[in-house]
């Protein structure tokens, strides 16, 4: 078996093709955009350059075939609460079910990212945000939802036999969201629609920027500063909303209000895989008009859940079944028939709960973010639960 270092374009084409060559077997596996790829891998486009450096290796076999791949990288703002040691990262590892193939892309990270200075290493995480690429699916394989990961049951036994040690759980939650909406929440909305103070209502793309403003302002005061999210700025919303305004459907989108100021945001968007599935990876021009065409032809029935939250203020009073009761009276009609929302923390007990107590949900996957200790006489700590 030989290691190649990425450093080339064609190298790095062959590095994004990895993933297709050995999953595409899979019925449930839905390759990502080639784009969504090389994006996180270029300094013009990925903002963690800023502060951090990453490398990639290809695995081929005694016949030139290949047959894994992993990324490490350095991020100076990456810091999870508790944390008492430099931590790297290793993220797009792909490697078929051999554990002496495993361990040599492992080794080949944790050398890198020992010479980088690093005391650990996490993963399988991303280059950048976390709403993409993190975490390794260990329990519910299921097609991804965009910007998930994806990998065979057997990746688990690869990282556990090497070492790996499950430094958080990211608990996705489903809801059927054409069964009735169950009394608990409904007596909790009409408690909460007494006031007139209160009222929901979904976005108008014609307003796409007074909903973006209002976005920042939930968004910041729910979670700036927890779990090493910044706080956003109205530019950078305005400039995701105008991202997301092609494919954004008004009809699953909802804030709450009280006294007119925004208090929750109920961000949904279709789940992209399922117009993405049918490009296989690529996105040239014809790809872009097939995937308009698809936008307008094809029913999609799935939707997923980008952020749910509530102000500090407003949390435990009702306003999560106020406005899942008012959303689901719009959505219930729609087409859409499964939906899912991104990733909690196991460390975040008050958004799980928050989470199950919207109705008929369930935990739909679980997805695993692991930590290499280097030196493995230290003491291993999970992650800190927050309070």
């Amino acid at each position: 078996m030989q290691l190649i270092p990425v450093s080339t374009k064609k190298e790095s084409n062959d590095f994004v093709r990895i993933n297709a060559l050995l999953n595409r077997q899979y019925p449930d596996y839905i390759q990502p955009r080639n784009v969504d790829i090389h994006e996180v891998f270029d300094p013009e486009k990925n903002k963690a350059f800023r502060h951090g450096e990453c490398a990639r290796w290809m695995l081929q076999d005694e016949k030139g075939e290949y047959i894994g791949r992993i990324a490490a990288f350095v991020n100076r703002r990456y810091k999870n609460k508790g944390d008492d040691i430099p931590v790297g990262g290793i993220g797009f590892f792909d490697c078929i079910n051999n554990q002496q193939a495993a361990d040599m892309l492992f080794d080949v990270a944790k050398h890198w990212l020992m010479q980088k200075g690093m005391e650990a290493m996490d993963g399988p995480i991303n280059f950048g945000e976390r709403d993409r690429w993190w975490g390794l699916i260990t329990d519910g394989l299921r097609q991804p939802m965009f910007g998930m990961n994806f990998n065979p049951p057997y990746y688990q036994e690869l990282f556990e036999h090497y070492g790996f040690r499950t430094f958080f759980h990211q608990i996705c939650f489903g809801m059927e969201f054409k069964k009735p909406i169950i009394p608990k929440l409904i007596d909790r909305h009409d408690a909460l629609a007494k006031d007139p103070a209160y009222k929901a209502m979904h976005i108008r793309k014609k307003e796409l920027n007074k909903f973006a403003d209002d976005f920042t302002l939930v968004y910041n005061q729910a979670f700036a500063g927890h779990g090493g999210l910044k706080e956003l700025k109205p530019e950078q919303t305005r400039i995701f909303f105008r991202q997301m305004k092609p494919f954004m459907d008004e009809r699953i989108v909802w804030y709450a209000y009280y006294k007119d100021k925004p208090i929750a945001i109920f961000i949904n968007i279709p789940d992209l895989n399922q117009w993405f599935r049918h490009l296989h990876g690529k996105f040239g021009l014809w790809q872009k008009l097939k995937f308009l065409w698809l936008l307008k032809t094809k029913t999609n029935k799935k939707f997923t859940g980008i952020v749910f939250a509530i102000v500090p203020e407003f949390q435990a009073r009702g306003v999560d079944a106020f406005i899942i009761t008012e959303s689901s009276r719009i959505i219930q009609p729609t087409a859409y028939e499964e939906y899912e929302m991104q990733w909690v923390g196991d460390f975040n007990p008050k958004m799980i709960n928050m989470a199950e107590g919207l109705g008929p949900v369930f935990r739909s996957r679980i997805l695993t973010t692991y930590r290499y200790l280097f030196d493995q006489t230290k003491e291993f700590k999970r992650h800190p639960v927050l309070q």
